[in-house]
């Protein structure tokens, strides 16, 4: 688990910073990610037998319905949409840093880390906006196919889908069994 998350954090920031690498480093973090991910899900099936296939089953049902909502234009990445989304995702981010430091110091975040009601309501506002940005990826790959960008950028984009779908299976698995946990 350890291992993947260095290596694919190493082929992330390669990926982010070189993006002309991306036909490479884009299947090395998908491979790195994919220990680190089976790792996870066979720990929190230890734990709650079966989850890790509900998680599954709920990200992908949530990409291929956020996909035909962005592709009928039910949902559309406009600017004021990318903006709030930005925002939003950017407060979490800050939250899970503020968490990662505090942690690091011996302290916590007990309402949004645990299986109370606020704990679980963060996580499924978090899901919700994982999710939404799914729709920021569809506009950007499609962008970039209407400009004819460079080849490279295609292995860009699916890079930066799986970045999202693997933090939307995450949050997912830990919505799970934050509820699961109540029982």
């Amino acid at each position: 688990m350890v291992g993947g998350s260095i290596l694919g954090l190493i082929f992330a920031l390669a990926t982010i910073f070189k993006k002309n690498w991306a036909p490479v480093t884009a299947p090395l973090y998908a491979l790195s990610e994919g220990f680190m991910l089976g790792a996870i899900s066979a720990l929190a099936e230890l734990q709650f037998p079966g989850i890790a296939f509900q998680a599954t089953c709920m990200t992908f049902c949530t990409l291929f319905g956020l996909l035909v909502a962005y592709k009928s234009g039910l949902i559309r990445a406009t600017e004021n949409f990318k903006l709030g989304l930005f925002a939003a995702t950017s407060g979490i981010f800050m939250i899970y840093m503020v968490t990662w430091i505090v942690g690091l110091f011996g302290g916590s975040m007990p309402f949004i880390h645990s299986s109370g009601a606020m704990g679980i309501g963060f996580s499924a506002v978090v899901v919700v906006i994982a999710a939404l940005n799914l729709v920021m990826d569809f506009d950007f790959i499609e962008h970039g196919a209407e400009i004819g960008a460079p080849k490279y950028m295609e292995w860009y984009g699916a890079f930066g889908l799986m970045v999202t779908l693997i933090w939307l299976y995450l949050e997912i698995l830990r919505l799970l069994m934050k509820t699961q946990s109540r029982r």
